[in-house]
């Protein structure tokens, strides 16, 4: 296939690419640069196959770099700039690293060489990238034929899951992925000709990473945030003509904390990463936020379902149906109907990397299990329940942590909170719930939320004790650290 940077550039070579705070860097400027971070790559030794890791925040520079490693068909390894060193190495042991490049912010951590034996560790900076992305030149000429290709086969990315519930694995993204998941999407939430995706995600998450090769895919532009932060994504709907932005749950309600511009152009958060609490989503339609929910791995290469626009407001927690080309169904274990949600589809990793060798994923009939727990109604939506692992069993009966956790975070004294399982004698194992507050809890809270609850949950769902913390443990994409909550109340992590 050609070229998706370069196809961009010879039909739509003034179409702003990449869009930052200091001006827009156009598709036809955007492909001189990956031409020629192509030639920088080739002369370090970059070639086709070749496993580059790369430590650093969202740039101009690492869209570059992402295009660059695709055209040459090495292989894109993105280090999560929040982990800790042997958390990093781990990473580059397993995916096994030949190249590490790494930004000014990353250089003093002690990673060093004895990260992996054959590794090159270099400063991101030596590919000369910056100097690059600071020349505004017009895109090369080539003739019709001439456009450079890739191959939809070749492996694009290695990238490490979330590490939830155990050790990461790296799994294993190709070009087609990447180019089927665009297409379903864009059948979903439909593509217009102005718009504009705010990439205020970290670009080493598959969420983040994903945006890039959308729009390169449809010919759209990103606007280009280094962190989230609540005040610039509003500025940023408003001043960049942003229409899409993707966000996780905490991320939008530190948005809807803030005062909304009177207009903007937005036509949808894709929320997902993480459960969203009725309460949320209420308060977003409140606002005018137009809010899909949406259901996506890593190993999925993102979105797997994801509710239609049209169905936002009448399918409340609801992450909608499958994509086009995906297939879900649920292996039933009870008699609730919810089971483990299966995924079958193109836009599937071939499996996970440990250093040289690869562990497909699909069982024999193509299936993904996923580990998470779903049920699909007698309408083919898709509710996502919980990790099969947070799954708590209770004297015989199936606690669903996020089912309680989206009733706690309703009542009007709690911001968020995290539902875990303790050890019981009696019934095996109940839930308890550490949680965060509005300003210093009131003496009565916890007696007030176990009567809250009462109301709402079965006996067996309350939780037994409640515990109130400054803050919850969370990844980078916003997923609760169950582990951690164990450990607090004295459990395995």
């Amino acid at each position: 296939m050609t070229d998706w940077i370069a196809h961009r550039a010879a039909v739509l070579p003034v179409q702003p690419a990449v869009i930052e705070s200091s001006g827009a860097t156009t598709y036809g400027q955007l492909d001189t640069l990956v031409a020629q971070a192509c030639v920088t790559l080739a002369h370090l030794g970059v070639e086709r196959g070749t496993r580059v890791g790369v430590l650093t925040s969202n740039s101009l520079s690492f869209v570059v770099l992402v295009h660059a490693l695709v055209r040459t068909g090495a292989i894109l390894v993105p280090l999560n700039t929040r982990l800790t060193d042997p958390e990093v190495r781990y990473q580059i042991e397993n995916a096994a690293v030949s190249v590490l490049l790494v930004d000014d912010a990353s250089v003093g951590r002690a990673i060093g060489r004895d990260a992996s034996p054959a590794a090159r560790v270099l400063r991101l900076e030596d590919l000369r990238l910056d100097d690059l992305v600071s020349t505004r030149v017009d895109a090369p000429v080539r003739a019709p034929g001439a456009l450079p290709t890739i191959n939809l086969d070749d492996w694009q990315g290695i990238l490490h899951t979330s590490g939830t519930t155990g050790r990461p694995r790296g799994a294993v993204i190709t070009n087609s992925n990447h180019w089927w998941s665009a297409c379903a999407s864009a059948f979903n939430l439909g593509l217009h000709a102005d718009d504009r995706w705010l990439l205020t995600l970290p670009a080493y998450h598959i969420g983040g990473l994903s945006i890039l090769f959308r729009a390169a895919i449809y010919g759209i532009g990103v606007v280009l945030h280094r962190r989230f932060g609540p005040e610039e994504v509003w500025a940023s709907l408003v001043r960049d003509g942003v229409t899409i932005v993707s966000l996780v749950p905490t991320m939008l309600e530190r948005l809807l904390e803030e005062a909304a511009p009177a207009r903007h152009a937005l036509r949808c958060v894709l929320l997902g990463g993480a459960a969203a609490s009725p309460a949320l989503l209420a308060r977003a339609a409140a606002r005018g936020v137009p809010v899909v929910q949406t259901y996506g791995l890593t190993e999925c290469c993102s979105q797997v379902a994801t509710l239609a626009p049209a169905d936002a407001i009448t399918r409340p927690g609801s992450s909608g149906k499958p994509l086009l080309g995906i297939e879900l169904r649920i292996e039933r274990e009870g008699e609730d109907g919810a089971g483990q949600i299966l995924v079958r589809g193109p836009t599937i990793s071939p499996g996970y990397c440990d250093r040289h060798t690869i562990r497909p994923i699909v069982d024999a009939g193509g299936w993904f299990h996923t580990g998470d727990y779903g049920q699909i109604d007698p309408h083919g939506y898709l509710y996502v329940l919980d990790r099969r692992s947070d799954l708590i069993v209770s004297g015989g009966e199936n606690v669903y942590p996020a089912e309680v956790e989206a009733i706690l975070r309703g009542h009007d004294g709690v911001v968020d909170a995290c539902v875990v399982a303790r050890g019981d004698s009696t019934w095996g194992q109940v839930p308890v719930c550490a949680l965060t507050t509005h300003g210093a809890p009131r003496a009565d809270l916890v007696e007030d939320l176990a009567a809250y609850c009462g109301e709402r949950l079965a006996p067996f769902k309350i939780p037994r004790e409640f515990r109130v913390v400054e803050e919850l443990p969370r990844t980078s994409t916003g997923k609760l650290r169950r582990g951690e909550v164990r450990r607090w109340f004295g459990g395995a992590p």
